[in-house]
């Protein structure tokens, strides 16, 4: 009789639960391709990664989301930037976290078109992309709080999804803005559906990268999780894409957007 109070009283827990979350599911970001097409650090091909240009070349090419990670100064100021330092993309050098935004807005990014670029400010990406474009926010080093008080303050609550990047970014999200989509990398010790469940249990997130047996894509999409693909590298060409696409993926991410939503639009 005990047990069956007990199994009653967990069963009831679990259905309240399962109420609260139908009616408050997390959402992901409108797109128009029939597989999301993420450009990774913007449209790149013409002009510098992670600058304004390149977000805006992302939105020409119609990709569905741009991919930009975020990182802070010395003063406490979001900027968008993949490195931890300036020496790759610059005519600067130093740690980003070493230097001011003033200092930062002097650097030039090295670019391809002889027009001068800069780093730009995570507000500033946010501006340009507002109806235009989804973020895909690979959330590298920067405080939650202010980040989110940025994405609110731009209206782009409903137009991004947060990559995360360590386990202590989870709670911080959670706490911070709870329906917004969270995406990470699947362990590596995790093999099965058991070991999936279990996974998800402890870190609620809508978006798995790389998953690339296709037994633990349908798994995941079973569970109800998207699963999309880097498939950007110097060598990206149709083949990589179809052989990308028969894992059964929802979405690929790639330094070629324009070129993979023609291959999308006649394979499709």
């Amino acid at each position: 009789m005990i047990l069956v109070k007990r199994f009653a009283g967990v069963f009831f827990l679990l259905l309240l639960y399962v109420v609260a979350y139908s009616q408050h599911p997390i959402v992901l970001p409108k797109v128009k391709n029939p597989i999301v097409v993420i450009a990774h650090r913007g449209n790149h091909v013409n002009v510098p990664e992670n600058t304004i240009a390149s977000c805006k070349e992302a939105i020409i090419g119609g990709a569905d989301y741009v991919e930009v990670d975020v990182r802070t100064t010395k003063d406490g100021h979001l900027v968008v930037l993949h490195d931890a330092t300036v020496d790759r993309t610059t005519n600067g050098g130093g740690k980003i976290s070493g230097m001011t935004l003033e200092e930062v807005k002097k650097l030039q990014v090295f670019n391809h078109n002889k027009k001068t670029h800069r780093i730009p400010e995570f507000r500033e990406v946010l501006a340009v992309c507002k109806d235009k474009i989804n973020i895909y926010l690979d959330f590298k080093d920067a405080d939650v709080a202010e980040t989110w008080k940025q994405i609110k303050a731009a209206g782009m609550e409903s137009q991004v999804i947060i990559y995360l990047n360590k386990e202590s970014q989870y709670k911080q999200w959670k706490d911070a803005a709870p329906q917004i989509p969270l995406m990470t990398s699947l362990p590596k010790d995790v093999t099965n559906k058991e070991q999936m469940q279990v996974f998800l249990g402890n870190v609620n997130v809508q978006l798995l990268d790389n998953v690339t047996d296709p037994v633990l894509v349908k798994i995941a999409n079973e569970l109800g999780l998207s699963v999309w693909l880097d498939v950007q590298s110097p060598t990206e060409a149709p083949t990589s894409w179809k052989a990308a696409l028969e894992k059964g993926v929802q979405g690929l991410q790639t330094d070629k957007p324009s070129e993979l939503r023609t291959f999308l639009s006649s394979h499709l």
